[in-house]
């Protein structure tokens, strides 16, 4: 028996969508043919994935998504305001202060029911604090998390800790929390790392104030036939901690370096070869989502996709676009009319 009665839940806060709304999963039917950044590896008949119509995929840039399921939606770190930093032009400047365009965020959350949170580095988490307050959604995520978010003023009751090992239950979706790890440097070393024990003095005000906290990987369940989702926020990984999973969408974050041995071959075997492996965290996330995705210049997409098919020759892989909503088999869903 449940020790949480009703009135102790979170409420959720109702609100109208946004200027823009997305494709939700129960107004889809089957897809109609492969996006244009799709590539299809050679070899063995690649594994089969559930009906496009059980849910719908849209990246959000960066690690982003949001996964609709019969009308619920679940964010995974929307980062959506992207603001400039001088990262991606040799200029980085950690005082650069935090950022949230609330008009802007609302045309793409629709009204989320979960967020999960990778990890509170700002192309991660800058965008939570508004989405939590204004929606009500439950948020999933680290200890460290949990304080900055507390400190940014969101309800302690709406947050979830978690360290990896969970498997939540959320009514029809199902969220596996995985015990993961932040992406190396060419020194093998973390960029900003440090874990909170306590909400910081005052809000966080610039993306300095804003440490790794320790990385999570998520993989998200869509009813009882799926599809299943591996979701990543940096390219690095407890191999250990993925056995068993086994998803049929791997959503994998490129690296930027070689720091970690063997990066792609021993990811894919330890999720026992998705049948379909989608790059991420491999976009200029400074640009609008309004334009077309531009390659962070110190990703080699190419190579990253062909490591995936020499390491999995039935895995399909699938370049995504911020303007795409996707079937549940990554490939783009037919609108109704």
């Amino acid at each position: 028996m449940s020790n949480e009665t009703d009135a102790q839940r979170p409420k959720r806060r109702t609100r109208a969508l946004g200027r823009r709304s997305v494709l939700r999963g129960a107004a889809l039917g089957a897809a109609t043919g492969l996006a244009s950044s799709t590539i299809t590896t050679a070899g063995a008949a690649p594994r089969s994935v559930p009906s496009a119509g059980s849910a719908t995929f849209r990246w959000l840039g960066t690690s982003g998504w949001r996964i609709d399921v019969n009308g619920r939606t679940v964010l995974f770190d929307p980062y959506i305001t992207r603001f400039k930093t001088g990262l991606f032009c040799g200029e980085f400047k950690p005082g650069t202060t935090l950022k949230c365009d609330p008009d802007l965020v609302e045309e793409y959350i629709g009204d989320p029911e979960i967020v999960l949170v990778s990890h509170s580095h700002w192309d991660h988490i800058a965008d939570v604090p508004h989405i939590a307050k204004t929606t009500g959604a439950r948020i999933v995520g680290t200890e460290t998390t949990f304080h900055l978010l507390v400190a940014f003023g969101v309800d302690p009751g709406q947050i979830s800790v978690v360290k990896g090992g969970e498997i939540l239950d959320f009514e029809g979706i199902t969220v596996e929390v995985v015990s993961s790890r932040h992406s190396r440097n060419k020194n093998y070393s973390y960029f900003a790392p440090g874990t909170l024990h306590a909400p910081p003095a005052t809000p966080p005000k610039t993306i300095a104030d804003l440490p790794e906290g320790d990385t999570l990987a998520f993989q998200v369940t869509a009813g009882s036939d799926g599809p299943s989702a591996f979701l990543m926020g940096a390219s690095d990984f407890s191999e250990r901690a993925l056995d068993g999973l086994h998803p049929d969408l791997a959503m994998i974050a490129v690296p930027a370096t070689k720091a970690t041995f063997r990066y792609v071959p021993r990811l894919l075997k330890a999720l026992g070869e998705p049948g379909v492996v989608v790059p991420v965290h491999w976009d200029d996330f400074e640009k609008p989502l309004s334009e077309p995705p531009r390659h962070d210049p110190t990703m080699d997409l190419d190579g990253f996709v062909a490591q995936v098919r020499q390491a999995s020759r039935t895995s399909r892989v699938v370049v995504p676009d911020y303007r795409t909503t996707y079937g549940a088999d990554i490939r783009r869903a037919a609108p109704t009319t």
